[in-house]
């Protein structure tokens, strides 16, 4: 069973930026999808980004491409989510994810399913 635990939230200002880190435990291989997600008050959870553990390949959100960079640090079992240029409309809990199998080109951000492990989330606050 893989376990994630999140850090690097907070608050910030419009335009900001900040760096979430998930480290991982208990991966056997490198087959998994990560994915970071948020859900705002009284929204769904969303998905931000996906990336592929075993080739590198990534896809984001419309609402953040160009803003925010998923990527990995395999030796160090850890994923993360560069977020810059933060609007008041990312203010969420974001949470990290492991699940998956094999990155196929068309399912983007969907590869990331079906989710077999979350974290513990982290809340990022972005003050107009």
């Amino acid at each position: 069973q893989v376990q994630l635990v999140e850090s690097g939230g907070g608050l910030v200002q419009t335009g900001g930026s900040l760096r979430l880190s998930c480290a991982g435990s208990g991966f056997s291989g490198n087959n998994y999808m990560l994915g970071w997600w948020r859900q705002a008050p009284g929204k769904e959870r969303e998905a931000v980004a996906c990336l592929s553990r075993n080739n590198g390949r990534a896809d984001s959100a419309e609402s953040v491409k160009g803003r925010f960079t998923i990527s990995t640090d395999n030796a160090k079992n850890t994923v993360y989510l560069q977020m810059s240029d933060l609007k008041p409309e990312d203010t969420a809990v974001y949470y990290c994810s492991a699940g998956g199998t094999t990155w196929i080109a068309g399912r983007k951000l969907r590869n990331c399913l079906p989710v077999r492990s979350w974290g513990q989330g982290t809340q990022v606050t972005v003050s107009s």
